[in-house]
Formats: C-alpha cells, sequence, structure tokens
C-alpha cells in the first residue's frame, strides 16, 4: 500500500501547476458553498426569529376547534336537525387565572392574559377603525416586544394616566394625534371612553402599526362591555420550536384552540423549504463545476502516465491496484482542497458577517450570518464525493489498458 501512495504523490508532484489549480477549484467550490450556505441560513433564521418574537409563541383563544353541539345533536345520533339558532355563551376564557397558573406550573415559558377587541378611534374629526389589545404591562414584558418597540413614553405609562391608550405611529400618524391628546374610543359594544395618549410603538410592520393600540386590561373589558373578560392568554416559551407540541398539550388540557406560532405561519413555513431546495441546488452546483476541475486533472494525469501504467501492469500490478492509485490522487486533491476550502469559507463567512446594514427595522446592523459545523461537513463529504466520483472514470479507463497497446501506441 505505501508503494501504491508513493506512486500517486509521484505523480501529483510531477504536475504541481495542475495539481494546485484543481486543490483551487475544490477549495472555491467549498468555500463558496459555506460562505452561501452560512448566509442564507443566518437570514431565514433572523427572520424566523424576527417573526417569533414579534409575536406571542403560543395564543390560546377562547375559540373551539369544533363548533358546539346543538342540544338535540347531543340526544338524537340518527336525526339532523337544521335551522335552529345556536345557544348564546358569554365570551371569553373561564377561569383564565386558574388556567394560567396550571400552565405555569409545568411549561417553561411566560403567561400573560390579554383582551381583543375592536373599536372605532376618533380624533379631529377623523375616524379610524382599530384593534384594541388590553394587557397586563408586568406580565406584557415576558411575552412580546412590545416594551422595546414604544417609541415615545414607556409601556408603564398606562398606568399613569385614567383611560391611557398606546398606538402605532401609524395609527397615530393617520389620526393626527400626539402623545397627550385624547381620542374617543368607540368599543363593540358601544360604550364611548375618552382616552388619554401616553405613548407610540413602532414595530416595523405597517399593519401593525397602521391599526393597532393596547390598554389596560380592565379599559379593554369596558370597551367590551364584558367586565372581567379574558379572551386570549399568550404564552412564550423557552424551546421556540417545541411551540407546536406545547400548543397541542395545552389545548388537550383546556378545550380552548391553541395556535402555535409554527401553524399561524404555516404558510411562510413552507416557503422555506422551497428557499432550502433552491440553496443547496446552487451549493451542490458550485461543488459540481469544481469536480470538473480535478476530473481534467485526473485525466490529463492519466493520458500523460500510459507509459507509466503500461510498465506498472507489466511488473505485475493488476487492475485493481493502477485504478487504486488514481482514485487516491484525486481523493488526495480533494481532501488538500476541502482543507483549504474551509479556511476560505470560513473567512469568506466573517467577511459578509463584517458588512454593516443600517436600518431602524433590523435589531443587528450586521449580515445576519451562522457559524455551523454542519456546513462544512455537508461541503467536505460533497467535494470528496464529487473528487471520487471524477477520479474513479479516468482510472477506470487507465487500469484497462493493455501493456502491448500502450507499446505500440507510444513507438
Amino acid at each position: 500500500m505505501s508503494l501504491v501512495f508513493s506512486i500517486a504523490l509521484t505523480h501529483l508532484r510531477s504536475r504541481l501547476r495542475q495539481t494546485l489549480v484543481g486543490v483551487l477549484g475544490v477549495a472555491t467550490g467549498v468555500g463558496f458553498s459555506i460562505m452561501m450556505a452560512s448566509l442564507m441560513e443566518g437570514s431565514q433564521e433572523d427572520f424566523v426569529r424576527q417573526l417569533v418574537d414579534s409575536l406571542p409563541h403560543i395564543s390560546i383563544s377562547d375559540d373551539r376547534r369544533e363548533p358546539t353541539r346543538q342540544p338535540a345533536d347531543m340526544v338524537y345520533d340518527a336525526v339532523q336537525i337544521h335551522g335552529l339558532a345556536s345557544r348564546a355563551f358569554r365570551p371569553g376564557i373561564k377561569n383564565p387565572y386558574a388556567i394560567m397558573a396550571s400552565l405555569e406550573s409545568w411549561l417553561p415559558g411566560a403567561v400573560a392574559p390579554s383582551v381583543q377587541g375592536k373599536a372605532v378611534l376618533r380624533f379631529a374629526s377623523r375616524d379610524r377603525a382599530a384593534s384594541v389589545v388590553g394587557v397586563d404591562p408586568r406580565r406584557e414584558a415576558s411575552v412580546s416586544k412590545l416594551p422595546g418597540q414604544v417609541r415615545q413614553g414607556s409601556l408603564d405609562n398606562l398606568y399613569k394616566a385614567s383611560n391611557a391608550i398606546i398606538l402605532g405611529d401609524g395609527l397615530a400618524k393617520k389620526l393626527g394625534a400626539r402623545v397627550g391628546n385624547t381620542v374617543s374610543v368607540t368599543g363593540g359594544a358601544g360604550r364611548v371612553l375618552l382616552c388619554t395618549v401616553v405613548a407610540l410603538f413602532h414595530s416595523g410592520v405597517a399593519s401593525i402599526d397602521e391599526s393597532q393600540s393596547y390598554t389596560l386590561i380592565k379599559t379593554a373589558q369596558i370597551l367590551a362591555g364584558q367586565t372581567g373578560l379574558i379572551n386570549e392568554i399568550r404564552v412564550k416559551a423557552q424551546d421556540v420550536m417545541a411551540a407546536r407540541e406545547v400548543a397541542s398539550r395545552i389545548e388537550a388540557e383546556t378545550g380552548y384552540k391553541s395556535v402555535s406560532w409554527q401553524e399561524a405561519h404555516e404558510d411562510l413555513l413552507s416557503s422555506f423549504v422551497i428557499r432550502n431546495i433552491i440553496m443547496y441546488t446552487v451549493v451542490g452546483a458550485i461543488l459540481l463545476v469544481a469536480s470538473f476541475g480535478t476530473f481534467n486533472i485526473i485525466s490529463t494525469i492519466t493520458h500523460e502516465k500510459t507509459r507509466d501504467i503500461g510498465i506498472m501492469k507489466s511488473l505485475g500490478f493488476r487492475e485493481a491496484t493502477v485504478r487504486r492509485i488514481f482514485v487516491i490522487e484525486a481523493l488526495g486533491i480533494g481532501l488538500i482542497g476541502c482543507a483549504v476550502g474551509w479556511a476560505f469559507g470560513y473567512l469568506l463567512t466573517m467577511a459578509m458577517g463584517s458588512i454593516e446594514i443600517k436600518s431602524p427595522f433590523m435589531d443587528t446592523n450586521h449580515l445576519p450570518v451562522i457559524y455551523a459545523p454542519g456546513h462544512y461537513l455537508l461541503a467536505g463529504l460533497v467535494a470528496l464525493a464529487s473528487s471520487l466520483a471524477a477520479g474513479y472514470m479516468p482510472a477506470r479507463k487507465a487500469a484497462r489498458l493493455q501493456p502491448v497497446d500502450i507499446i505500440r501506441g507510444a513507438s
């Protein structure tokens, strides 16, 4: 075996320039594939993190997965009854604070109550429909990014005025209202409250900034005309990726509809599958192009070493041994190129991650990249596999040559 390695090393040294070109080809393919995978996966993870952190991981509402059965349906199994009016139920989650205490006993994370409602806001003869979310400021900070999104004032200002309200900056602009102004808020039950604007928030999502406002839970309950109403419990789990399983357990225990962030954005997450397919296709194409350089070099070496092949076979070298020599040469180019490519990919990723981007909607001012060992391992495996395939075909052809044919062709 040492003789086989010695012959392969001699071949690579004799064509040092071509060997270096092959190594650089593999290294370039590996390096750029690592950089692209790090950049694309980093941007995807940053987008998901921004999406997840801007909303509760799990929302428990007073809805049910299945509509409430009619009393007659519960009595008669073989009879279908149509045209009956549904029984009127008081909206809201029953015993919400007992449910929250139960969740906090086993759920690793934070829980906060809220009241979701609709209202019409009026200021300076301008009317705008908006969502009114009643929150508990002490608990809200643990389940959403609202405290960090407040631009003027603070979330605690809800305690500092009677019927205080926080408006999205887009909604405030449409109303023409500023901090300190008093707006008229008409709830769905017809209740009218004069609310003082104590702060403005900016989430970076126009549809939210132009249509959402926050009040204390008690204020939202008065607007809804339901004392003690809690129609949503919001949960933030420590393990973000386990939100779907946690939501299923909550729904099984409480009977109320629990929607995880994965379920709420299932259509968006499905698009990431297509994006990943595109990413790995491009990465594979880069490595495939690099493998053609290895194929060309091994083919050239094989063509130039035909006399050596004839001598080796006349000395008793078997076809498998000759084939193994050229395969080792290809693997040698692949291994060296892979090692150089790992360093090159790391430097490229660092360079991309150092690019500054100034945007008020981003938490970071640099391109998001990920340093994942899996990227290096995948790029290395693909590079070695392509190098092996590129070296095997000319090696197989070289091993089939007969010494007599080689000598005749050379004479």
